[in-house]
């Protein structure tokens, strides 16, 4: 595959570190954002001269397109761009405050927002490019209440990444917009949502340990290799996901024991 012009967002810890390095190993150029100085430095210094990292808040529309900018002043065009950036958060439905909310939202569906709003143009000027938004298996099953507006979060991501898909598709053809689902991940997440993650009465089920951000990365690198319209990052979600709506109570039922 010739190199490619990626921007990432949330990128200085999680999948969006290891995807970057992934990513930098084969040759591809780096746009690289996040908040957090430090640790985006380190992870761009780890993927080499061909990464470049842009300090940005991206619930900020400015901030997004600022990196938007330097990725084209730096190289040119944008051949990839990733909302990756997401928090969690540790709250059931009926404890949630406007406050909880909002955060939820801002992160998890305005960040991605204003990213397709900056990046779409783009591609469509070039007639090509390849939108990727981060979500979760949380957005299409209620495995843990306690995310309550995460998932309500992600499952508003899923639709507007549906929709776009289907406002571009005759007439923009070679411009592919994906989501990506995995399941629970092996990273710092659990331990930065907001008011933390609690223990589910008896523990975490057996299995539910999901995957390393490793796994979720290489997934992603390949869907930039072969685009399609969305990717479980897990295989067997999708069986799962379609059992559940063939027989939503009967899931949640045989959940709850």
């Amino acid at each position: 595959m010739a190199e490619k012009v990626i921007v990432i967002t949330g990128a200085s810890g999680g999948i969006g570190a290891v995807l970057a390095r992934q990513l930098a190993a084969r040759g591809d150029k780096l746009v690289l954002a996040a908040r957090r100085e430090a640790e985006l430095k380190k992870v761009s210094s780890d993927c080499g001269t061909n990464a470049l990292a842009v300090v940005a808040d991206v619930t900020q529309r400015a901030d997004v397109e600022r990196v938007r900018d330097e990725a084209l002043r730096t190289f040119g065009h944008v051949d990839v761009w990733i909302n990756n950036a997401g928090r969690g958060i540790g709250r059931q439905v009926l404890d949630l405050t406007d406050a909880d909310f909002d955060e939820m939202m801002a992160v998890n569906v305005k960040s991605a927002l204003y990213g397709m709003q900056t990046i779409i143009p783009h591609f469509k000027e070039r007639g090509e490019g390849h939108l990727i938004n981060v979500s979760s298996a949380l957005g299409r099953i209620p495995f843990a209440s306690f995310r309550s507006v995460y998932c309500a979060a992600k499952a508003a991501l899923n639709s507007l990444t549906a929709n776009l898909r289907m406002d571009l598709r005759k007439e923009y053809p070679r411009i592919h917009v994906s989501v990506v689902m995995p399941p629970m991940v092996t990273t710092d997440f659990a331990r930065n949502a907001l008011h933390g993650t609690p223990m589910p009465p008896g523990g975490f089920r057996p299995g539910s340990e999901g995957q390393t951000p490793e796994q979720v990365a290489a997934a992603i690198v390949d869907l930039i290799d072969h685009p399609r319209p969305e990717l479980y990052t897990n295989p067997g979600q999708a069986e799962m996901v379609a059992r559940y709506y063939a027989d939503v109570a009967a899931f949640e039922e045989n959940m709850g024991r």
